[in-house]
């Protein structure tokens, strides 16, 4: 893989070796055999069952399809017992994971299989048009497996079954040998492939354990809620290096009730969101029809959560809620705001806006256009440094040029750390805009017109302008049942903010459009603008 690599001149031979994560598996299947280790519905998987048939896969990939260490396996599928077991088949034989956003099309699915170069495809049965695609696009694909029954590949567990029994041993593994390719988002292009490595992500989820989930024992149970794909996979990871169960929600939509009632029914200890499903759950009639005093910890990431929600939740959940700030690249690990650092009240000690302290073992500077170290309060890029930056991207030289900086991983997020170290993101870089000369931060007026009860949602833009260069376009979703209008939010900002930073024009909307991870990005927001016609004309705006 073409990656940046420390130089091991001086490295000794044995230094480099690591734990092969799937080490994890079969260490619990030898001391909690008989225990649950993923519960979906009415099945239940035991950590024996788990491992025999990850061990079955492993054997049909290495001797079907001929994988090898360091082979490059594309998964699209939703939430299941499988893509779990995927990624552990994967790690067993030294392979790596390369598990798609299930809601992107095929022609996007096909262009992460190119760029993964990937060997072999898993994929469940109702995505026969995403098969097809990879089918014709990934050159040396070895072939697609099924996962239920379908006309473009074996079934996956016809493969298993016929594979019972056989014991693969996990492979050899180095510290920077990739076991993970992780697809960003896409948010401001193409997605690139992060790599992450054995010895990254052991680091990460005993980082995790430590600042996320402090004393967490096998007898927790963690609800899986978001796509295992991304940030919720590596919140499982953390289950498996405890013993602890995972119990996926049903397929199809997200339905916050049949959320508390398996919270209540599984007595859930745990469960790894993003702020806009929080605020799904805690907002919806369900959450006080179950008994949720089990929850140990919410933990939110992805987006920091506006104050307003954060408020809310607290009220409902009680001191439970965990944010975290980290992206792809440093395996969502570069900030924690703990327990004891939620407060429902407002004032100096809630730190409106905070995303919390440097994770243990990383290191966060803020630094100018030039790469220098700015002091407490101000504003620059957040960069990082620490054993959970990934190794790279792959193939991507020019990407790898622009992300790394003298040893620091580059965010793109703008912000600053107070005195006492806490961190506060006032964007990204490419969503700050510049209006009669000032720099807007619009995160700052989000805030703000989040105070007025009616409003659900809202992004603002900036959009070109002849006079100013730039100006802000608040794009809003009110409240079931209820209706805003300009005037009333202008009322709400106005005074409290500088002229320059009032939005323009406003836009409103039945639905925010977001990602397949429920994440509100400033790119779709402005492609379904102009999909539909309601973006402002620059010459004509006013």
């Amino acid at each position: 893989m073409s990656t940046q690599t420390p130089n091991r001149d001086m490295a000794l031979p044995w230094s480099t070796r690591t734990t092969n994560i799937a080490h994890f598996l079969t260490r619990n299947a030898r001391r909690f055999a008989d225990r649950p280790a993923i519960i979906w519905g009415d099945d239940t998987w035991t950590w024996a069952d788990l491992d025999k048939r990850v061990s079955a896969l492993a054997s049909v990939m290495r001797e079907k399809y001929g994988v090898r260490h360091g082979d490059r396996i594309l998964v699209q599928s939703p939430n299941n017992n499988q893509i779990t077991e995927v990624m552990l088949a994967c790690f067993r034989l030294g392979a790596v994971w390369v598990p798609s956003n299930f809601r992107q099309g095929p022609d996007e699915v096909a262009f992460l299989g190119q760029k993964a170069e990937a060997a072999l495809m898993v994929c469940e049965a109702g995505f026969p048009a995403h098969a097809e695609a990879c089918k014709q696009a990934i050159p040396g694909l070895a072939g697609v497996i099924s996962i239920g029954v379908s006309q473009f590949g074996p079934s996956y567990e016809d493969l298993i079954a016929g594979a019972l029994g056989v014991d693969v041993p996990n492979a050899d593994v180095d510290r920077d040998d990739p076991c993970w390719l992780f697809f960003t988002s896409g948010s401001t292009g193409r997605p690139k492939a992060v790599v992450l490595t054995h010895g990254q992500l052991t680091f990460t989820i005993v980082n995790h354990l430590n600042d996320l989930l402090p004393a967490s024992t096998v007898d927790d149970v963690s609800l899986v809620v978001a796509p295992l794909s991304h940030g919720a996979g590596m919140h499982q990871l953390n289950q498996i290096a405890v013993g602890a169960v995972s119990v996926l929600l049903p397929s199809g939509r997200f339905d916050p009730a049949m959320a508390w009632q398996i919270v209540e029914r599984h007595k859930v200890t745990n469960m790894f969101t993003v702020p806009t499903i929080v605020k799904m759950l805690v907002e919806h009639p369900s959450v006080d029809e179950f008994d949720h005093s089990s929850l140990r910890y919410v933990i939110y990431a992805g987006a920091p959560m506006y104050r307003e929600d954060q408020k809310f939740a607290l009220k409902k959940l009680g001191k439970v809620l965990v944010q975290y700030f980290g992206l792809g690249e440093v395996t969502g690990c570069i900030t924690v705001l703990p327990r004891q650092d939620h407060h429902i009240e407002d004032g100096p000690q809630a730190r409106a806006g905070t995303c919390g302290i440097e994770r243990t073992g990383l290191h966060i500077s803020i630094q100018d256009d030039d790469g220098n170290h700015l002091p407490a309060m101000a504003s620059g890029e957040i960069c990082v440094a620490g054993l959970a930056v990934c190794a790279g991207y792959y193939k991507d030289d020019e990407a790898n040029a622009k992300a790394f900086r003298n040893g620091w991983f580059r965010t793109g997020d703008l912000g600053h750390m107070d005195a006492e170290g806490y961190l506060y993101i006032t964007g990204r870089a490419s969503d700050m805009y510049i209006s009669g000369g000032s720099n807007v931060y619009p995160r700052e007026i989000e805030e703000l017109l989040l105070t007025h009860p009616a409003l659900k949602e809202v992004a603002v833009l900036g959009i070109p302008h002849p006079k100013w260069g730039e100006v802000g376009l608040a794009v809003c979703v009110a409240e079931e049942g209820h209706s805003l209008t300009e005037e009333e939010l202008m009322g709400v900002i106005a005074g409290k903010l500088a002229k320059y930073k009032l939005p323009n024009h406003f836009v409103f909307l039945d639905e925010m459009p977001k990602t397949g991870y429920g994440k509100i990005t400033k790119k779709l927001v402005r492609e379904e603008l102009t999909a539909r016609g309601l973006m402002p004309d620059a010459g004509t705006a006013s």
